[in-house]
């Protein structure tokens, strides 16, 4: 699935995938700077707590986004795919000047989302400029091909990435959250090895990757971003391994990236903060 075709004299919303636990207090960086590009004291956010079934997520971000001075906050209840197809959810979801997709269970969002009035409509104003942001499940989704589960802890293998449909907004990568936290490196490279064109996106908690328009990326927060690109594997063993064999994989190419740096999608392209240059 591609993303949403932009339009004439329209240019591509910012899409923001969090690695997940971003610091929603004294310091929120990732946070402060989505609620100034969805438009500061202008900003209408929708926050979408769907892959979460704890009743105060949505009410959470709802206070965090006021106090930093966003003009409106809502939190819309979407439990069903019924919800999703609800035109008056989907109408309020069109007039965001953003859209915060929150943590929880990427199969849940995926399995209630996919294919609904409110995810085309999350697609469409994507494209004609609105930021979407997602932490956690939240950034997940985000990819075309979404990680849905896999094996933490433990090298890549034949299995080790489980992956689903997500929103498409953008095609360029797969990605992962909780990166370093949690040791996904092995089920990232699993996923990879699928589909070796693929960018594959790793990002540890209190970290934003804000990738604009031209497919630029830039780093906001305290971990780091890992960057593994298959687009030069001369070998992948994916095709002949049995189920749970590790796999071979050779030609990566690999670049962390912390606060500063910037990471050109398009060109496959990894830049040092501009007074490390």
């Amino acid at each position: 699935m591609c993303p949403a075709a932009v339009n004439d004299g329209d240019r591509r919303g910012y899409i923001i995938p969090i690695g997940g636990g971003e610091d929603k207090g004294p310091s929120p960086s990732i946070l402060e700077r989505f609620v100034d590009i969805a438009g500061g004291s202008q900003a209408d956010i929708v926050v979408l707590p769907t892959a979460s079934t704890l009743e105060s997520t949505g009410p959470l971000y709802e206070e965090i986004f006021d106090g930093l001075g966003a003009g409106t906050v809502s939190s819309i209840s979407i439990g069903t795919r019924e919800d999703c197809n609800d035109p008056q959810l989907a109408e309020r979801c069109e007039k965001a000047t953003g859209i915060f997709i929150t943590g929880g269970n990427q199969l849940r969002l995926s399995t209630i989302l996919g294919g609904t009035d409110v995810a085309q409509t999350l697609r469409r104003i994507n494209a004609r400029g609105v930021p979407i942001a997602g932490t956690s499940a939240g950034a997940s989704i985000m990819s075309e091909h979404m990680i849905a589960g896999g094996d933490a802890d433990q090298g890549p293998s034949e299995g080790g990435a489980v992956l689903a449909p997500g929103l498409g907004l953008t095609n360029a990568g797969v990605i992962d959250q909780h990166f370093s936290e949690r040791y996904r490196l092995g089920r990232l490279l699993s996923a990879i090895a699928l589909n070796p064109f693929l960018l594959g996106i790793g990002i540890d908690e209190d970290t934003g990757a804000f990738i604009d328009a031209d497919g630029m990326m830039d780093i906001v927060g305290s971990g780091t971003v890992t960057i593994v690109d298959g687009g030069d594997l001369k070998y992948s063993s994916a095709h002949s391994a049995n189920r749970n064999q590790g796999l071979g994989m050779l030609g990566l190419k690999m670049d962390v990236l912390h606060e500063g740096c910037r990471y050109d999608l398009n060109m496959r392209e990894a830049f040092a903060p501009p007074e490390d240059s």
